[in-house]
């Protein structure tokens, strides 16, 4: 019994379809398990004397803002955990993030949003965005702000400063938050 040879455009077709198969499968399959990444590794403010690009981290749902923080919509900064809530119209905490506070905290205490800049430099001679104006303290505007390259700010040697800044990302969605009118914002100890 003779084999019989099938035309070649058959072995194309045949090539064609099993590779497309295999294709699919294998997108299917990486689709599937964890995409591991690396690390990211958040130097503290002391860990360098300049300014270095910080990563942005996803905001967290935990801790919920401190129970005397108020009610209604406002922005909740306590100043023992450096940390920012956004808290809706509910009571229900929205966002949550780390800050680095300046060298002079506002008193505990509720503020509104007084003054807003889309950018400026800061005290400390940073360019600054996202800069929402809340309270004054020893002569200084105290306000939550961002670095406009993403950098983390240096330690303050010798010089007051009162911006509390955070990561970019935050910084964007706060001012989002932040200049709907009569913003509040929650100081806690």
């Amino acid at each position: 019994m003779a084999a019989r040879l099938l035309p070649s455009w058959v072995w194309v077709t045949g090539l064609t379809a099993g590779a497309t198969v295999a294709v699919v499968f294998l997108a299917l399959q990486a689709d599937k398990g964890p995409h591991p990444t690396a690390a990211a590794v958040r130097p503290s403010p002391s860990a360098s004397a300049g300014a270095h690009p910080s990563p942005s981290p996803k905001p967290t749902k935990a801790p919920e803002a401190p129970a005397a923080s108020g009610t209604g919509r406002r922005i909740v900064y306590s100043l023992g955990q450096k940390r920012v809530w956004t808290v809706d119209a509910h009571d229900k905490a929205t966002r949550t993030f780390t800050v680095w506070p300046g060298t002079v905290s506002p008193d505990p205490g509720t503020y509104t949003i007084s003054r807003t800049r889309s950018a400026t430099t800061g005290s400390d001679g940073v360019q600054i965005e996202h800069v929402l104006y809340f309270a004054s303290k020893s002569g200084l505007s105290v306000a939550f702000s961002n670095a406009a390259d993403g950098s983390a700010p240096a330690p303050a040697a010798g010089k007051q400063t009162s911006g509390i800044r955070m990561h970019k990302a935050d910084g964007a969605a706060l001012w989002t938050f932040g200049t709907e009118p009569n913003t509040k914002v929650t100081v806690v100890k």
